[in-house]
C-alpha cells in the first residue's frame, strides 16, 4: 500500500506548493481538446488541494514530440479546457525548467493552479534524467502522483522526482485505480471472470498467465481468438493469426481447461469495410476466403449470461473491430451486459485502452463500477508487474 493524499494532514497544505503529476495526454484537434475524460478524472485531486489553500502546479506529457518542442503538442489548449472545468484561471508555465518558473509558483495565490508545458519537450524526461527531475522538484514542496496512465514509465516527472520531493503520495485517481485493480487481482468477489480481447495473443500472454490462477473463467474475443482456433486445428480463412504463437496458444488451452472459454461462433466478411455484407458462422465453418471481425450473437449471449452471473468482471480488449460497424455489435453487447450486471451489484472494471474507449464512445462509462484511465499501465499492473511511478511513492 502507498501513502495517499487523504492521509496527509490537510491543515498543513495551506500555502504549500504541491507538484501534481497528472495525465493530460488527451486528443487535440485544431487546438481543441477532443475528449476531456482524463482532465475530468484529475479534478477531485486538484479541487481538494485548492480547497486546502495549496498552490497547485501540474505536470503532464502530451503525445510523442520528436527532437524537442512541437507547437502542435503544447499543453496550452489543455490549460484552457481545465480553466473552463475549474471555473478558475490556470497560469501556464512555458519553461518549467527555469528559475522564473520557480518564482511564478511561489507567487501563485492560495488555491491557485498552474500548468507546466509538455514534459516531453525535454529530452531528459523519458531518460528519467536526475537533473531535469531536480528542476521539476524545485516547483513544489511536496509531490502527488495522480497519473495512473503514466505510472508504468520510469520518467523524470513520474519516478525520479518522487525520490526528491517528499512526501510523495498517491492522488485520489491513482489511489482509486490501485484499489479497484488490486482488489480484482487479490481479493475479488466471486464468481470472478475476465474478458480479454484485442488483436494479438502476444500482447496478452502474460496477462492470461497471471489471471488464470485467479479467475473462475476467462472469456476470449477479438482477433486473438483466431490464433487459438488455428491452434485447435480449425480453418480461420484470411483472419489475423500469429503463427509464431500457436504453441503458446496450445499451452494456454491445455492449462486453462474449462476456465478458458473461446467464441462458439464469429461474424465474418470478405474484407473490412463499413456496412460490408457479413454473416455469422460457427467457429468450425469459417470459409477460406473470409476473415473474422467479431464474435457472433450466440457467443455474445453466452458471454452475457456469464457476466450477469458473476460478482466481479474485468474487461480488457474489444470483441471485434468496434470502430467499423457492423463489427461493433459484439463489443457493444459485452458493454450492455456489464452495465446490467453493475445495476445488480456486480463489480465491473474496464481495464483501460480500447475497451475503455469503446464504453466511453458508447456512452456507457458511467454505468461501470470503474473505467481505468490507463491502457499500458493497467495491462502491466494486471500482469503483476511493478509500476515505477507507484513504487517510487511513500509507503503507507
Amino acid at each position: 500500500m502507498k501513502r495517499s493524499l487523504a492521509a496527509l494532514d490537510g491543515s498543513r497544505l495551506d500555502g504549500q506548493r504541491v507538484l501534481v503529476r497528472v495525465d493530460f495526454n488527451v486528443p487535440l484537434k485544431d487546438g481543441v481538446v477532443g475528449d476531456d475524460t482524463r482532465i475530468r478524472a484529475s479534478l477531485p485531486t486538484i479541487e481538494f488541494l485548492r480547497g486546502k489553500g495549496a498552490r497547485v502546479i501540474l505536470l503532464s506529457h502530451l503525445g510523442r514530440p520528436k527532437g524537442g518542442p512541437d507547437p502542435g503538442l503544447s499543453l496550452k489548449p489543455v490549460g484552457r479546457r481545465l480553466e473552463q472545468l475549474l471555473g478558475a484561471p490556470v497560469r501556464f508555465v512555458e519553461h518549467p525548467e527555469t528559475e522564473e518558473a520557480v518564482t511564478l509558483t511561489r507567487r501563485l495565490p492560495r488555491g491557485g493552479v498552474a500548468l507546466a508545458e509538455n514534459t516531453r519537450f525535454y529530452p531528459g524526461e523519458e531518460k528519467n534524467d536526475a537533473e531535469l527531475a531536480k528542476r521539476f522538484a524545485a516547483l513544489g514542496d511536496l509531490y502527488v502522483d495522480d497519473a495512473f496512465g503514466s505510472a508504468h514509465r520510469a520518467h523524470a516527472s513520474t519516478e525520479a522526482v518522487a525520490h526528491l520531493l517528499k512526501p510523495a503520495v498517491a492522488g485520489f485517481l491513482l489511489e482509486k485505480e490501485l484499489r479497484y485493480l488490486g482488489e480484482a487481482l487479490d481479493n475479488p468477489r466471486r464468481p470472478f471472470i475476465a474478458i480479454l480481447g484485442g488483436a494479438k495473443v502476444s500482447g496478452k500472454i502474460e496477462l492470461i498467465d497471471h489471471l488464470l490462477p485467479r479467475v473462475d473463467r476467462i472469456l476470449i474475443g477479438g482477433a486473438m481468438a483466431c490464433t487459438f482456433f488455428r491452434a485447435m486445428g480449425l480453418e480461420v480463412g484470411r483472419s489475423l493469426v500469429e503463427d509464431d504463437r500457436l504453441e503458446v496458444a496450445r499451452r494456454l488451452i491445455e492449462q486453462g481447461g474449462d476456465r478458458l472459454i473461446l467464441p462458439s461462433g464469429c461474424v465474418i466478411a470478405p474484407d473490412l469495410r463499413e456496412a460490408v455484407t457479413s454473416m455469422a458462422v460457427p467457429r468450425h465453418r469459417i470459409p477460406v476466403s473470409f476473415a473474422v471481425y467479431d464474435i457472433d450473437p450466440n457467443t455474445a449471449r453466452e458471454y452475457g449470461s456469464l457476466i450477469r452471473e458473476s460478482a466481479t468482471v474485468l474487461w480488457n480488449g474489444p470483441m471485434g473491430v468496434f470502430e467499423t460497424p457492423p463489427f461493433d455489435a459484439g463489443t457493444r453487447s459485452i458493454a450492455m451486459a456489464m452495465a446490467e450486471a453493475t445495476e445488480r451489484g456486480t463489480v465491473t472494471i474496464v481495464g483501460g485502452g480500447d475497451s475503455a474507449a469503446a464504453v466511453t464512445g458508447m456512452g456507457m462509462a458511467d454505468r461501470m463500477t470503474h473505467v481505468s484511465t490507463g491502457g499500458g499501465a493497467a495491462l502491466e499492473f494486471l500482469e503483476g508487474k511493478e509500476l515505477p511511478g507507484v513504487a517510487a511513492l511513500d509507503d503507507a
